[in-house]
């Protein structure tokens, strides 16, 4: 009997362990967005629990150590400026394997910071005198973009191709060190739209689709967010 009730409370425990939601930190900040409809898409994921920081605030936020307490870093934000104590705190959190999942145009953040591209795994980049017009990318808004799975993998799982209306970006840089996961045959979009990257000890996953309330409220774009956020956490 004694040995009943301890295994009955061994797996009570661990299905308490197993029920906890997973907490992100999600950060945004530097760009406009359908606000309602995104709040309302990260409210309803199953399993995740979220705490908003908006950018200064948000890499305050993370020097101060605040990112230790979440299980995914999640990033909303287009953002330009970064201090020097701000990468050491972003690169500290890398050397810890500190998952992070980036989304749409967090590929513009911080364009004068070489890291920064290493560890997202891919850069847009913004129109500037300094720079050829050849090399700069391209957005377009409000197209339909068929999207195909590329490779069978944690965040793709169950998804057929699929299509959303969203924003194609085009022209951009994907390193040739990610795993991609998904691409797209849009004239105006670069192939690779989705990868999964690894940078010193973390896992990161970036998504291009999400531009605005049409992309929040389809379901297999909250499906793709579910299953990196869950994939990720699972992976620290």
């Amino acid at each position: 009997m004694k040995k009943v009730l301890l295994f009955v409370g061994f797996l009570f425990v661990f299905v308490m362990l197993k029920a906890q939601p997973v907490k992100i930190m999600l950060v945004t900040g530097g760009h406009a967005f359908d606000t309602i409809q995104f709040f309302q898409m990260f409210d309803a994921l199953d399993g995740i629990e979220y705490e908003h920081f908006v950018q200064p605030n948000a890499n305050a936020a993370i020097v101060n150590g605040v990112a230790q307490k979440f299980d995914v870093l999640v990033f909303y934000d287009m953002w330009k400026t970064i201090s020097e104590n701000e990468k050491s705190a972003y690169l500290k959190l890398t050397k810890q394997g500190k998952p992070f999942l980036f989304l749409h145009h967090t590929l513009v953040s911080y364009q004068d910071w070489g890291e920064f591209e290493k560890l997202l795994g891919g850069k847009y980049i913004q129109k500037s005198k300094e720079i050829p017009v050849e090399q700069q990318s391209t957005y377009v808004h409000d197209v339909w973009v068929e999207i195909e799975v590329i490779n069978d993998h944690p965040v793709t799982k169950g998804f057929d191709n699929f299509k959303i209306f969203d924003e194609v970006y085009g022209n951009f840089i994907v390193s040739d060190k990610v795993t991609p996961l998904l691409k797209t045959n849009h004239p105006q979009s670069s192939e690779i739209i989705a990868w999964e990257n690894s940078f010193n000890s973390s896992k990161i996953v970036y998504l291009q689709p999400g531009h605005d309330f049409r992309s929040f409220e389809s379901e297999d774009f909250r499906k793709l967010i579910l299953q990196s956020i869950k994939y990720l956490a699972n992976s620290n």
